[in-house]
């Protein structure tokens, strides 16, 4: 077992992880891009940042990725057991742990939190915002991406286990009315949102349900797919508040 791995409360198993594990990785364009959109959105926040956390971590892809490109440790912290087993960060402390607990020493102890594609999972949001919100240090960072366009939710977010798909105007609202304070936000993956529309009629014809309407939804192909679809998602300005696929926002923790 991996000794950077402490366990802080008994882990969970969650079922659409498996494919997730399987499709997901650092070449896959849209983790790229989602690491092209932090960069150009917030990276003066992560290269500042001396105690970085990540809430939501999975196998431990968006730490790897800020390990190679600002050669930072990240804290990864998730109840996803079989996750954090297969988590691929090369020095990053792994934490299983839910954050509802709030353990007392790791009240504001970080100066930047991620949370990427979590929100979106949890029923109480304002619950799960509000303990974000004790692990982060005074005038500490928040960033945050979700799933847009309640419109595109399909068989693939079921399966996904999303609970709703975000509008620019609903994250904003649950992240100032739970104490944070929007620097900046962006939708981005503007040129997805066609294909997103298409897998949507597609599951819905072909009537996929579970791990197959996963695979389906977001299995980009080979390698000749996948880096067209890199090129695609590219292809638009950040910020920009018209359209996208999902949405990210840079918020601070309010006095």
């Amino acid at each position: 077992m991996d000794e950077r791995l402490v366990y802080r409360t008994h882990p969970a198993t969650v079922s659409m992880g498996d494919d997730y594990f399987e499709l997901a990785h650092l070449e896959h364009f849209w983790v790229r891009r989602r690491l092209d959109v932090l960069r150009r959105l917030a990276g003066h926040k992560i290269s500042e940042g001396a105690r970085i956390a990540e809430i939501g971590c999975g196998h431990g892809i968006l730490q790897r990725q800020i390990e190679d490109t600002f050669g930072k440790p990240v804290t990864g912290i998730d109840l996803n057991g079989p996750a954090l087993l297969q988590n691929i960060s090369r020095n990053s402390p792994i934490l299983c742990y839910n954050i509802l607990q709030r353990d007392q020493d790791l009240k504001s102890a970080f100066d930047v939190v991620l949370m990427f594609d979590v929100l979106e999972h949890i029923d109480d949001e304002d619950r799960f915002l509000d303990a974000t919100k004790f692990h982060l240090a005074p005038g500490g960072a928040l960033i945050i991406s979700v799933p847009a366009l309640q419109m595109l939710f399909s068989a693939y977010d079921v399966s996904a286990g999303h609970v709703r798909r975000y509008s620019s105007r609903r994250l904003l609202n649950a992240l100032t009315r739970n104490g944070f304070e929007i620097e900046l936000w962006t939708y981005w993956g503007a040129p997805l949102v066609p294909l997103l529309g298409l897998r949507k009629a597609v599951l819905a014809v072909s009537a996929k349900s579970g791990s197959s309407a996963y695979k389906t939804g977001f299995d980009p192909g080979g390698k000749l797919q996948n880096q067209s679809l890199w090129w695609l998602s590219s292809c638009e300005v950040i910020p920009q508040k018209l359209i996208g696929a999902s949405v990210m926002a840079v918020t601070r923790k309010a006095a």
